[in-house]
């Protein structure tokens, strides 16, 4: 196994234009890291510096205890599957997965030995005397892993390697580079993983940690569980969940000796006890409140509807999801969404106007300005 160091770590191109912005991050031995952020945030460009394929401007990359800034691709101890599959068309499933290893002069047995355990692995036994042209996408993705694991890599590096397959395939493939992973590590075998993708969904399940990437810079690394619940900042916050937290500007206000938050269009919420004390020193002080979609809930008869977190909306539009819906609804210029667990005899339709209770306990207030948490 080895770990990835990267320190103060930049890319700049000639253009002058600075994409990545000086980097530190210590990927674990056998670990599972993801990156994740917005297209041009610069997490392949990270993924290409640590594979050698881009050129490092400022900064050092190492795997193991070798720096491997100057060091070629091939000399990195490193495999890459791309989301294009990169496979060589005239050659059988086999003579893919062997060309890497021939040319490193390996024995014959110990080719088929590899390429068998991968094969066997992967469930691609029967594909081993195919062609790319006659396989589906998942089936050639899966040669794709199949061809980095038999070289018997220090690190995997995946970049965007399910982008191109269908809702279903991008599932069942998922699956397989978790149970690959933990596998490996079960064996004892090389098992760093570094992976690049946009798809939320993607980084919270695989993920050991998440680096949470904008703009060239890192915004957060955590454990998926971590980011979603304590997100260090406003893009983390808004960035990480599906539907997204909901984040208004807010004024913080006392009323009743209460703190409250405020928006521009006079909503009010009473915040929790947790956050009382911590409001009360900024009085007056704008600030982004959030809060995620599952926090907010039809409320029930029973509750006091006169409550400051308990308000009235009508909605504008309902996404049903088969065991869930979206409520969306405006408060102010604002697009708010409530998500709700289906409820066959609490049908919610398009113009319905509604009682709505928002649970603060669960809130997050940000800085206006550095947008950083408030803890």
């Amino acid at each position: 196994m080895a770990e990835v160091i990267l320190k103060k770590v930049e890319k700049i191109y000639p253009n002058g234009f600075k994409a990545v912005h000086g980097i530190d991050l210590n990927i674990h031995e056998g670990e599972f890291m993801v990156f994740v952020g917005p297209s041009g945030c610069a997490k392949s460009t990270t993924l290409r510096m640590i594979a050698g394929l881009e050129d490092i401007s400022e900064g050092d990359v190492f795997i193991g205890d070798k720096r491997v800034n100057d060091l070629p691709p091939k000399e990195r101890g490193i495999s890459m599957v791309f989301q294009n599959y990169a496979l060589y068309p005239h050659m059988s499933v086999y003579e893919n997965m062997a060309f890497s290893l021939k040319q490193q002069k390996l024995p014959k047995t110990e080719i088929d030995k590899r390429i068998s355990e991968a094969a066997k692995t992967l469930e691609i036994e029967h594909l081993l005397h195919h062609k790319p042209a006659e396989m589906s996408g998942g089936q050639r993705q899966r040669v794709a892993l199949g061809r980095a694991m038999v070289r018997k890599p220090d690190v995997f590096l995946f970049d965007e390697p399910l982008s191109n397959l269908d809702a279903k395939l991008r599932v069942s493939t998922r699956v397989s580079i978790a149970q690959l992973h933990n596998d490996l590590k079960a064996e004892g075998q090389n098992a760093t993983m570094i992976y690049v993708t946009h798809d939320q969904v993607e980084a919270m399940t695989l993920g050991d940690r998440i680096c949470v990437l904008n703009k060239g810079e890192i915004m957060q690394v955590d454990t998926p569980m971590n980011l979603y619940h304590y997100p260090a900042n406003k893009f983390v916050a808004g960035f990480i969940g599906s539907p997204a937290m909901n984040i208004i500007k807010t004024q913080i206000v006392e009323r009743r000796g209460i703190m409250h938050v405020v928006s521009e269009d006079n909503t009010c919420w009473e915040l929790p006890q947790n956050k009382q004390q911590l409001a009360r020193k900024r009085v007056n002080e704008w600030v982004w409140f959030g809060l995620r979609p599952e926090h907010i809930k039809i409320a029930l008869v029973d509750e006091p509807h006169a409550s400051t977190n308990t308000q009235q909306h009508r909605i504008n539009v309902v996404e049903s999801m088969g065991n869930e819906q979206y409520l969306y609804f405006h408060i102010g210029k604002n697009k708010m969404v409530a998500r709700l667990p289906f409820d066959a005899d609490r049908m919610v339709e398009s113009g319905d106007l509604i009682s709505l209770h928002f649970k603060t306990k669960h809130c997050h207030l940000f800085h206006l300005e550095t947008e950083a948490v408030i803890a």
